[in-house]
C-alpha cells in the first residue's frame, strides 16, 4: 500500500495542479472517480494488466469508457496508461480528494450509529463538527448495530468514539 501511495502521489499532485489551473476541481474528481470505478471491474482490470493488450489499446479503451474529457484530462489518462500506472488510480483519486478537501476547506466525515439518524441529528452533528474543525462538513451516515448505542465519527485518520460498546469495554477494563 505504501508503495502504491508513493507511486500515486506525483500523479495526484499533477492532477490537482491541472484542476486548479482549469478551476475545475469537481470535474477532475468525477473523472478520477469514473476511472477508479472502471478499474474496479474484474474484466477491465484483467484487460488493462494483460500483456496481450497493447498500451495503445488500453489507452484508447480507457479514454472511450471515461466519456467526455477535457484535453488535459485525456492527456492525464494517456500518461497513466503509457506509464503502466492505471493500477494506482484508486490511490491517485484518494490523494486528489484529500488535496481538494484541503483546498475547499471541507472535510468528509463518516458517522456510524446504532440507529438511523434523523435530519435534525445529522444537522446538529455537522454544525458541531464545523465549529470544532472550522471546515465545511460533508456528512455520510451508516448504521452499525454492533455499536449498541452512541456514535462513532471518522474524519480521515481521526476517530471520535462515543459508542456504548466502547464505554462498556472501558468499564470492563477498569473493573478487571
Amino acid at each position: 500500500m505504501s508503495d502504491a501511495n508513493t507511486i500515486a502521489r506525483p500523479y495526484a499532485l499533477a492532477a490537482f495542479e491541472a484542476a486548479q489551473k482549469q478551476t475545475d476541481l469537481k470535474g477532475w474528481s468525477a473523472v478520477l472517480n469514473t476511472l477508479t470505478e472502471l478499474l474496479s471491474h474484474v474484466d477491465v482490470k484483467a484487460l488493462v494488466s494483460s500483456p496481450r493488450v497493447s498500451v495503445d489499446q488500453v489507452e484508447g479503451l480507457m479514454l472511450q469508457l471515461c466519456g467526455q474529457l477535457s484535453k488535459e484530462q485525456a492527456n492525464f489518462i494517456r500518461v497513466l496508461a503509457q506509464a503502466h500506472r492505471l493500477n494506482v488510480a484508486t490511490e491517485i483519486a484518494q490523494m486528489y480528494e484529500a488535496l481538494r478537501a484541503e483546498a475547499e476547506k471541507s472535510e468528509q466525515v463518516t458517522v456510524s450509529s446504532a440507529f438511523v439518524l434523523n435530519d435534525a441529528q445529522q444537522a446538529k452533528i455537522a454544525a458541531a463538527l464545523k465549529t470544532r474543525l472550522g471546515r465545511d462538513i460533508k456528512l455520510s451516515c451508516k448504521v452499525d448495530q454492533a455499536l449498541l448505542g452512541g456514535i462513532v465519527i471518522r474524519m480521515g485518520d481521526k476517530v471520535i468514539d462515543g459508542s456504548a460498546r466502547t464505554r462498556l469495554s472501558e468499564l470492563e477494563y477498569a473493573l478487571a
